[in-house]
């Protein structure tokens, strides 16, 4: 019974979908978690406006979905439309609880899907020197180390220890 019990709390409902406005507060919280206490990068709410106003995402073309678990956001990710058939993926943050649990990736394969399905040829993204695991996934995954002067689009990013990728499609 005991090892039945241990089987079944491993096991996760996972859901996910785009946004809709209900959980603004937990993406918000989950996300400045991750920057600042578990990466230590320490970026503020008002550096980053886009999650202030996550429609303005939306009603540019582009795409934020969220995981759910038990109704509980879990993790991110964001696709944010710029010129030239370029995308950018950003806010891919997964709750550290559920990281071994494929969230992450489930997370990534929607947006494929979607940048796909428009046409995209580039996707760009950043992220923390720190954060190790990430850009492990990312250069696994078929990203390439790029600096500034590569990027094909004018891209903004808060954190300026960040490492650039970006993705042919």
């Amino acid at each position: 019974v005991q090892q039945a019990r241990a089987t079944l709390t491993e096991v996760i409902i996972l859901k996910i979908e785009t946004y809709n406005g209900r959980f603004d507060n937990e993406i918000i919280a989950l996300i400045l978690s991750i920057q600042n206490d578990e990466t230590k990068i320490g970026l503020s709410l008002q550096e980053q406006p886009d999650l202030l106003d996550i429609q303005v995402i939306i009603s540019d073309g582009g795409e934020f979905w969220v995981a759910l678990s038990n109704d509980r956001v879990i993790g991110t990710i964001v696709l944010m439309l710029k010129e030239k058939n370029c995308d950018v993926l950003k806010k891919i943050f997964v709750e550290k609880a559920f990281a071994h649990k494929k969230v992450g990736l489930s997370l990534y394969n929607e947006f494929l899907k979607y940048a796909n399905s428009k046409g995209i040829e580039h996707i760009i993204l950043n992220t923390p020197a720190v954060a190790h695991i990430s850009r492990r996934f990312y250069e696994k995954d078929g990203f390439k180390r790029i600096n500034s002067e590569e990027l094909p689009v004018l891209y903004y990013y808060p954190d300026r220890d960040s490492i650039l990728y970006m993705l042919n499609l």
